[in-house]
C-alpha cells in the first residue's frame, strides 16, 4: 500500500506557472500526472517509467515532469499555463510494471486525492 498526497495548485492567471508536488508514503517507481476536467474524461499529462517521461502533446514543452527519490516526491513544474489546462490534477502509481501505456489510467493502482488548477483568462 502507498498513499499519495497532492499539493501545488491553486489559481493563475493565463500565462502563470504552478507547481504540484505529489508526496509518497514510500518508494514506488512508477508514478504520473492526470488530470479531469468538468465533464471531460481524465486524460494523461505526463509519467515516469524507466527512467524516462512521457507526456502528452497537450502539454509538451510546457510542463515538465521530475522525481525526487530520496523524498519519495514526483513534481510536476507547469509553465505558459492556459485556461485549457484548467481540471483537477491527480498522482498516479504502482510498484509494478506492466506492458499498458504510461498515460493510461488502467496502468496505475494507487491515486491521491486530486489537486485543483484553475486558470483564468
Amino acid at each position: 500500500q502507498v498513499q499519495l498526497v497532492e499539493s501545488g495548485g491553486g489559481s493563475v492567471q493565463a500565462g502563470g506557472s504552478l507547481r504540484l508536488s505529489c508526496a509518497a508514503s514510500g518508494y514506488i517507481a512508477y508514478m504520473a500526472w492526470f488530470r479531469q476536467a468538468p465533464g471531460k474524461e481524465r486524460e494523461g499529462v505526463a509519467g515516469i517509467s524507466v527512467g524516462s517521461t512521457t507526456y502528452a502533446d497537450s502539454v509538451k514543452g510546457r510542463f515538465t515532469n521530475s522525481k525526487d527519490n530520496a523524498k519519495n516526491t514526483l513534481y510536476l513544474q507547469m509553465n505558459s499555463l492556459e485556461p485549457e489546462d484548467t481540471a483537477m490534477y491527480y498522482c498516479a502509481a504502482d510498484f509494478q510494471w506492466n506492458p499498458v501505456p504510461v498515460l493510461n489510467q488502467k496502468r496505475y493502482k494507487y491515486w491521491g486525492q486530486g489537486t485543483q488548477v484553475t486558470v483564468s483568462s
